[in-house]
């Protein structure tokens, strides 16, 4: 097979090749190059290693998850938005309103967080997650653990809070 019919991919740290026989694309499973790490093994892990290709998968994975989670969230709520209740009485449409203001506020914080999840997953494309993006030094992987999408330091988090408390926004 030539090298241009064959080509190798990679997508949350599974390789695959696929190959193209006569306009057909076929796709099979290779063993994984990259071993799945558990959130111990990241804990254990020396600092030589951090961010290394097996970590980076790790966090692409669970952003991954996150990101289809929020979207699956979002097309629940407007299925459920779109399920017209009629009811007569006042105090239960007013209830009913109440569930949908809420509704729609949660919806719009899990859409400013996948805003967040999608720049975490632009910045593992170009290696740059993990490091604080104003000190340049590393997250942490605790930290990342907690909040796989914190672009700041525990540090840098802690001294803009800080001046967000002073001046305000």
């Amino acid at each position: 097979m030539n090298p241009r019919a064959r080509t190798l991919l990679r997508e949350g740290g599974n390789v695959a090749t696929k190959s193209v026989v006569g306009g057909n694309v076929a796709t099979k499973s290779v063993a994984k190059k990259v071993k799945e790490l558990t959130e111990q093994d990241l804990l254990k892990a020396p600092e030589r290693d951090y961010m290394n290709e097996a970590q980076l998968a790790f966090f692409k994975q669970r952003l991954l998850e996150l990101r289809a989670q929020l979207l699956n969230n979002a097309d629940d709520t407007g299925q459920h938005l779109r399920e017209n209740e009629i009811t007569t009485d006042p105090s239960d449409r007013a209830t009913l309103e109440e569930e949908y203001t809420l509704e729609l506020r949660t919806r719009d914080r899990e859409r400013k967080l996948l805003k967040k999840v999608e720049k975490s997953l632009r910045m593992i494309e170009d290696n740059s997650y993990g490091y604080c993006e104003e000190t340049g030094e590393p997250i942490g992987i605790p930290r990342l653990l907690a909040r796989p999408t914190a672009t700041l330091s525990l540090e840098a988090q802690e001294r803009r809070e800080r001046v967000q408390k002073l001046y305000g926004d």
